[in-house]
């Protein structure tokens, strides 16, 4: 049986990631800072208490998982701070967002490193608003600037999990209708995450590290 970790499980993009895993028969392991109702019925096991910008929060997932080996390993956990401009910078704000989406992933996969093996898949879902080519509107200083360290950080992260086997996916879902997005976008999760995943099965070694859409497009840096 296949076993899949998703950060951030309890909603959205990750509760419906949940979902769809567990009815494709993966022993889901399920971390989220507090559990909803959806996932706490869903019949996986969920890691509570699990904040990706805290090291104690990652410590609680590692210790859940223990020695097993995690085949798909899916970085979901993000936050979005609406509001900060250049007139008005909310640089607390830009600060937790660069915390939770950038350096919670690599606390993560750093954390769950030993779990990782020759065949094993790390997914990092970030977001077209980190990509730099892509910017044509400005604003959203803390989002964008976060997931454009998200994307390094990945790419780094399949260039160094490379010798060992492991491809890393780094994909964008698409603007989804979720609560972090007001329910304002195109995609509803279940249709993004049957995309992400549709994407994650087709990683190999041949495309590891690259930046992709949900929908198969490669997306500039």
């Amino acid at each position: 049986m296949t076993t899949t970790v998703v950060t951030g499980a309890n909603r959205g993009i990750g509760l419906a990631l949940a979902t769809l895993l567990k009815q494709d028969g993966h022993n889901v392991i399920a971390a989220c800072r507090a559990p909803s109702k959806e996932l706490a019925e869903l019949g996986v096991q969920v890691v509570p208490g699990v904040d990706v910008a805290s090291e104690e929060g990652v410590l609680k997932l590692a210790t859940a998982v223990g020695q097993r080996p995690v085949d798909i390993l899916i970085n979901n956990a993000g936050i979005l701070l609406w509001g900060d401009s250049l007139a008005a910078p909310r640089y607390e704000d830009i600060e937790r967002q660069f915390a939770v989406n950038a350096v919670g992933p690599l606390r993560v996969t750093a954390a769950l490193r030993k779990n990782l093996a020759n065949g094993s898949k790390v997914a990092l879902i970030t977001s077209r608003m980190g990509s730099i080519g892509d910017n044509t509107s400005g604003g959203a200083y803390g989002y964008r600037m976060s997931k454009a360290a998200l994307n390094i950080a990945g790419k780094s992260i399949a260039e160094d999990l490379k010798p060992a086997g492991i491809a890393v996916a780094i994909l964008h879902p698409g603007m989804v209708k979720t609560d972090m997005t007001g329910d304002h976008g195109q995609v509803a999760p279940l249709d993004a995450a049957r995309s992400l995943l549709d994407r994650i099965a087709d990683l190999t070694m041949q495309t590891t590290g690259t930046f992709w859409h949900a929908n198969g497009q490669t997306l500039p840096w």
